[in-house]
């Protein structure tokens, strides 16, 4: 899954957390959301300006509410080739002409292509804030989609099908994806290498006018910069862009169930383990900031009980993890594991043993501050930059959170109690309702999953 939002990994120097004593953790500060401006063009669009910091540099980036959710399954991928070929050329300039000109403002010009959000960014000098907006909007509103640059860009694409499905947990990844989402574009992470083959320039240009336009676009400038010039600028290169579509919401059908399924890798030294299930806690829901604490203290730390029992105790693998994984109207709890060939069955084993221990003994208290002190300092650290600001508020322009939910981030974490870890835990994390997915060696293998079959 290409979009996997807060995936819990945390510093390497935690790792020693159980092996010698550390200084004692000050108390958590408390993170403010700068002051900023946000309205609207006549057409639709919105902006969001936020001065902050000190360094002379701003970060500009227009937040796209498209992406892969709003392809067919015809057009797998599409969003991914378009974005591609766009970077190209636009008005008039080639790709490398683009790029000099970004380089020539401190910075540099990138397109990503998202599940539900894509984006058009680059950072820069500050005082070169206007001429990036007005790159931006050449980017954006008069992309040349030189045919000369298809076919390559094609093979490109190819390449990376081949080289990415070549790796087994990308193999696990695709599985679970079906698992969970089924027909929804979300189990559809990987396209065919003919359906690749078979777009053409028409179907690019044509998903390109159904899917940009000013109703789909939010602007974000932060960092140092002349406002009323940026503002001016921005008017400029966009007050006159078409209104376009309107954004549309495909929520995934969800139902867990218990299901193992196996995909055979013959002479596999390793299994590559995906174990999760839906979980009523995205961004958007109240329990959503308790239960990343649930995540990390399972599994999303690097001092969490699942690492500590199969890579630290039993050596089964080298780096276990766990996610959640947030979309508008779903979100999935994954824990996902590498372990070598002849424990898989013990490893899922002790997987389900630490849930299932989660679910009946809430943490200590130590262990319970440990991880909340390690969320609040990754959450300050990723909102430290013009970036991470303009990330942060994307998030909560995403969920429909406002302002407040950044700047209370840091007390809710403190809030959450050993109470609310096993409450959750409860009601969330059912072994009974999880998907399993193992891509490994059947032959040696196949008997330690039975217990673990419907």
């Amino acid at each position: 899954m290409r979009n996997v939002l807060f995936i819990a990994l945390f510093a390497a120097a935690l790792t020693a957390a159980d092996k010698q004593a550390p200084p004692a953790p000050g108390k958590p500060k408390a993170f403010t959301l700068p002051q900023h401006e946000t309205y609207s063009l006549p057409n639709g669009m919105r902006v969001t300006l936020v001065p902050w910091g000190s360094l002379p540099v701003a970060s500009v980036r227009a937040s796209l509410d498209f992406g892969n959710i709003n392809e067919t399954k015809d057009q797998v991928w599409l969003t991914d080739f378009m974005a591609a070929l766009m970077k190209e050329g636009a008005a008039g300039k080639s790709g490398a002409q683009l790029d000099r000109q970004a380089a020539s403002f401190g910075g540099s010009l990138n397109f990503n292509a998202g599940d539900e959000m894509s984006s058009a960014s680059m950072n820069c000098l500050g005082e070169f804030a206007p001429q990036a907006v007005s790159l931006l909007s050449d980017l954006l509103r008069k992309p040349d989609f030189p045919a000369s640059e298809v076919e390559r860009l094609r093979g490109d694409l190819l390449r990376r099908i081949v080289v990415e499905r070549s790796q087994p947990q990308t193999l696990a990844s695709e599985l679970f994806a079906k698992m969970i989402y089924g027909d929804h574009p979300f189990g559809r992470p990987y396209p065919s290498q003919e359906l690749v083959k078979s777009y053409t320039l028409d179907q690019i240009k044509h998903y390109y006018g159904a899917n940009l336009g000013a109703k789909r676009t939010h602007l974000y400038v932060a960092g140092q910069f002349d406002a009323t010039a940026v503002k001016d600028a921005i008017g400029k290169a966009f007050g006159d862009w078409a209104a376009g579509p309107d954004p549309v919401r495909r929520p995934p059908p969800l139902h867990p169930q218990k299901t193992l399924v196996l995909l055979d890798r013959p002479k596999a030294e390793q299994s590559n383990l995906l174990i999760g299930l839906p979980v009523a806690a995205n961004p958007a829901h109240s329990d959503y900031v308790p239960f990343q604490v649930v995540d990390a203290l399972l599994g999303g730390a690097f001092f969490s009980r699942i690492t500590s029992n199969i890579r630290e105790d039993k050596g089964y693998t080298y780096s276990p993890y766990s996610y959640i994984d947030s979309h508008r109207g779903s979100a999935i709890w994954i824990e996902g594991a590498d372990v070598t060939t002849n424990v898989t069955g013990e490893s899922i084993k002790e997987i389900l043993k630490e849930v299932n221990r989660m679910r009946q003994e809430p943490p200590s208290e130590k262990e319970l501050q440990a991880v909340k002190n390690a969320l609040v300092g990754q959450f300050v650290l990723q909102n430290a930059s013009p970036g991470g600001l303009i990330s942060g508020l994307i998030m909560t322009e995403e969920y429909s959170l406002g302002d407040d939910w950044l700047s209370n981030y840091v007390q809710k974490v403190s809030g959450v109690t050993r109470a609310d870890v096993q409450r959750l835990s409860e009601t969330m994390l059912d072994p009974n309702k999880m998907t399993i997915v193992v891509v490994g060696d059947k032959e040696k293998i196949d008997k330690s999953l039975e217990p673990y079959r419907n």
